[in-house]
């Protein structure tokens, strides 16, 4: 999905956002925004939101000196969000279809997203959890289902940090030993890393690799040539999030996009309305 010059406004907020939470004096938040805007001149619309996103978070890292200016409210959100598990997965467990109700959850959670909303606050966040059982799906849920009844090697691709606390009662649904889960290589917004994976308690339910990139997405080409491997010989992949769907919506692969509709643009491309809980399903091979 190439970038429409609509994206720029958000691409910049992001950016913006990291450098107020770098932890710079006013003066030098000024200088890094001059040099944010410079180094925008150079983007390369033909490039999908989440590999402009990344290139922008990248160069502020090297502009500011911080590396992960979200750390702090990723440990808020992954707090939170251990606290709202118990009741959540208790309720999917006892549901009629605890297999479509984790999906659900695991929708759900994709609403802890700092990059499309970096106001986002705890409160939004526990009344999207507590009604996320009751939330519509669109999209392709029976055919997941029969995906996973049929897979030997799972891919399960996480987005945000908080978000993967609720991935665990959705992974918990999928056989048992043929789970990968793989997170970002690097810190990005508020994207999931190992040490999100580890606090969210998901390496004691599957492997947990990282992709080798700093991308808000999976851009395959800037991945690890391992990740790549696992990527291709997955018999399902299933990508959570929307910088994910953005990024792989064209990969010709056995693939399952389960993410929240941000903004228009992603509407308009995916065919549904903004706010959605979406289940989709790449073209056949």
């Amino acid at each position: 999905m190439k970038t429409s010059l609509d994206c720029l406004p958000c691409l910049l907020r992001q950016a913006t956002d990291a450098i107020r939470l770098s932890g710079r004096s006013p003066e030098a938040e000024v200088m890094a925004v001059r040099e944010l805007l410079l180094a925008s001149t150079s983007l390369n619309f033909d490039q999908s939101p989440p590999q402009l996103s990344g290139t922008l978070q990248s160069q502020l890292h090297e502009i500011t000196g911080c590396e992960d200016p979200y750390r702090d409210a990723k440990q808020r959100f992954n707090r939170l969000a251990r606290e709202l598990l118990p009741p959540l997965a208790e309720a999917v467990a006892q549901s009629a279809d605890p297999f479509a109700a984790a999906v659900r959850l695991a929708i759900a959670g994709n609403i802890i997203d700092l990059g499309a909303k970096s106001g986002l606050t705890e409160d939004e966040a526990r009344q999207t959890a507590s009604t996320a059982l009751e939330q519509p799906l669109i999209g392709a849920l029976s055919e997941l289902r029969e995906a996973v009844s049929r897979a030997r090697r799972i891919l399960y691709l996480c987005d945000n940090a908080g978000e993967i606390v609720f991935d665990r009662v959705l992974i918990r649904q999928l056989p048992r030993g043929a789970v990968t889960v793989a997170v970002r290589g690097h810190a990005v917004i508020n994207d999931a890393t190992r040490a999100d994976a580890e606090a969210a308690g998901l390496s004691d339910l599957a492997e947990v690799i990282d992709n080798g990139s700093a991308m808000p997405g999976t851009v395959l080409a800037d991945c690890s040539p391992e990740f790549r491997r696992r990527f291709a010989e997955a018999d399902l992949v299933i990508a959570k999030g929307q910088g994910n769907y953005e990024s792989l919506h064209a990969e010709r692969a056995p693939l399952f996009c389960l993410f929240r509709v941000k903004c228009a643009i992603v509407a308009t491309h995916c065919g549904h309305p903004v706010g959605s809980h979406v289940v989709w399903q790449a073209p056949a091979i």
